[in-house]
């Protein structure tokens, strides 16, 4: 990443991460399927109502060990082999012990925060049992994070791949097992989840017993105060910053629960398909954090400002052409995650499809926040993306809780797009601004030496 045309380089490292990604999103793009059309609409309204639960354990553990990896590109770009394997140690250790606590925690919070969400009595059994099975397997999850985190951070963005290719076939085959000819129900399709992560993290795992440069030794896992302070500044901001956006998600899945389980299936449709607009933006964000870490740790802030510029083009014109692409085929799409009777199947496609379509329209908006965002990350600076998730928060908690009031349940949709803006209107400066004060030192220490 320290060679090479920006632009050129951010593309072609993005894209096995968004294969990657796209076959990430069928674990659950294929268990909302299946659900959706084998159980129903009070099975899918299930899933919907485990969902910002089960972001907020997910974010967390991303956040915590992408946070880790920005620490190993900045070494790896300094050709620090010696840091970088320290750097290796200590996020193994500090995510195993935290592997145990977040397992503890969720599970502890599934019934209490299901009553707080006042989730409809008629599926809460249904969303008690996936979320309990799904939280047995967060040191699965930790783990796969932490071993594509590693192997990103030295330029690695195809192992990930495939090892998500495999997991997804896996679970595409055990989601029809368990759940279509063994009739496991929904706990069936969490089990195939969880069956898959961990292939992924098998695969991950063999690779990197080749690669030595990633190989901890035993004085790397006895733990330092200050490399251990240093990934945790690193990594809670980024794990607090997911942490405060799912909380967010929770306010509004509570008031997502007042208008029923038809609105609860049409707003779990579109979140599925949800997972596909980000497919882009979540590897733009990967690969910006990967090069801006690498050209810190190289000192050349000249091509960090280059990649940016990069990367906001990439992103622009990504997002504006798989916005159009889902307003077009939007519907038919949909249609794959709902069963039921022609009165349900039309209200639920209806809810699902506005709900789409102002969220493509704005696109642009989200895939520029995760440029900047991951700019200011790989530059070690986690506070400021921090701010900008309570930023988001307070966006997307404020519109809805007011919108509604003016616009009825429509008003719930735009929440999320406002929401973006709040982050980018806090993202933008901070990134200008580092780039344009942090950066300038950083140049003339270079001319002078």
């Amino acid at each position: 990443m320290t060679k090479g045309k920006p632009m050129k380089l951010l593309f072609l490292f993005s894209l096995p991460l968004m294969f990657g990604n796209v076959f990430q999103q069928l674990y659950t793009v294929v268990d909302t399927m299946i659900v959706g059309q084998t159980l129903g609409v009070s099975a899918l309204a299930a899933l919907g109502a485990a969902e910002s639960l089960g972001w907020m354990s997910l974010g967390s553990i991303q956040g915590l060990t992408q946070g880790f990896s920005i620490r190993m590109a900045q070494q790896f770009g300094a050709k620090d082999e010696d840091g970088l394997h320290q750097a290796v140690g200590h996020s193994i250790v500090l995510s195993a012990l935290l592997a145990v606590l977040l397992t503890i925690v969720f599970q502890a919070a599934v019934r209490p925060v299901l009553a707080i969400l006042q989730t409809p009595e008629d599926i809460k059994p249904d969303t008690i049992l996936y979320l309990r099975i799904l939280f047995s397997g967060i040191p699965i999850v930790v783990a796969y994070n932490l071993l594509a985190s590693m192997l990103r951070a030295i330029g690695d963005s195809k192992t990930p791949l495939i090892a998500t290719a495999i997991a997804a076939a896996s679970n595409i085959v055990l989601d029809l097992l368990f759940v279509c000819v063994f009739g496991w129900g929904i706990a069936g399709a969490a089990e195939a989840t969880l069956i898959a992560q961990f292939i992924s993290v098998v695969y991950c795992f063999f690779t990197i017993r080749k690669l030595t440069l990633l190989h901890p030794r035993r004085k790397d896992l006895r733990l330092e105060v200050e490399l251990l302070g240093q990934l945790m500044l690193l990594g809670f901001p980024m794990a607090f910053q997911n942490f405060i956006i799912a909380i967010g998600s929770m306010i509004v899945q509570r008031l997502i629960n007042s208008f029923g389980v038809i609105f609860i299936a049409g707003f779990t449709a579109t979140n599925k398909l949800y997972g596909v607009l980000e497919i882009a933006a979540t590897s733009y964000g990967f690969a910006m954090v990967t090069y801006t870490g690498q050209n810190l740790g190289a000192n050349q802030p000249k091509r960090i400002r280059e990649g940016l510029k990069a990367g906001v083009i990439i992103a622009l014109i990504t997002s504006t052409v798989l916005g159009a692409i889902l307003i077009l085929l939007g519907k038919p799409l949909l249609s794959l995650f709902i069963s039921g009777t022609e009165e349900e199947i039309s209200q639920t496609l209806a809810i699902a499809y506005h709900y789409l379509s102002i969220m493509s329209v704005c696109l642009p908006i989200l895939y520029v926040l995760y440029v900047f965002r991951s700019t200011l990350q790989g530059l070690g600076d986690t506070v400021s993306p921090m701010l900008s998730g309570v930023a988001e928060f307070a966006m997307r908690t404020g519109c809805v809780l007011i919108l509604p009031l003016w616009l009825g349940a429509e008003g719930i949709f735009y929440a999320e797009v406002l929401a973006w803006t709040g982050a980018d209107l806090v993202l933008i400066p901070s990134c200008i601004w580092a780039l344009r004060h942090r950066l300038t030192k950083s140049d003339d220490t270079k001319r002078n030496l």
